[in-house]
């Protein structure tokens, strides 16, 4: 989630049994839709704890909303070492995470809530192996024609097999 959909995210808009939160104006001003993991709904059940499940979902251990990350975040980063690094740097990370990981494109665009895949293709330099994996798919051991029952003239010869 960008700053703002966090930062501006009521408990109304969370819905846990259907595992998706609901930011209701982005950046480039639509509704969208964000799925939680497991990961995800651990944090919100520890927020939760922090208030009485109403209003902001964001808030410190007092219970108290919280703004942005001014005053817990950016302290912190120089605690803990660490330079040059924003918040805008997490959804940098996460969107590397998912490409590294093999998730296409078009859903990382759609979890990032990009209006447009061109912002999205920055990432695509992360997996280099792509086209590798692609053709790949092609070299499987049996041809679906012998798994089929289908015979057919190119089953006979054998499996196909991709060249560039």
């Amino acid at each position: 989630m960008r700053l703002g959909e966090m930062y501006s995210l009521t408990w109304e808009n969370v819905n846990t049994s259907r595992k998706v939160l609901t930011t209701l104006r982005s950046k480039n001003g639509e509704t969208r839709h964000v799925p939680l993991n497991a990961t995800a709904l651990s944090a919100l059940a520890e927020l939760r704890k922090r208030g009485d499940g109403t209003g902001p979902v964001v808030r410190n251990i007092d219970g108290e909303p919280l703004a942005g990350p001014r005053y817990w975040f950016e302290p912190a980063l120089p605690k803990a070492k660490v330079r040059r690094f924003s918040w805008h740097c997490l959804r940098h990370t996460f969107a590397s995470r998912l490409v590294m990981a093999g998730v296409d494109l078009r859903t990382v665009q759609e979890l990032m809530g990009h209006k447009s895949i061109e912002m999205t293709v920055r990432y695509s330099h992360l997996a280099p192996k792509h086209t590798l994996a692609a053709v790949e798919r092609l070299s499987t051991p049996a041809s679906p024609f012998e798994t089929s029952g289908v015979e057919t003239a190119s089953a006979s010869v054998g499996p196909l097999r991709a060249v560039n």
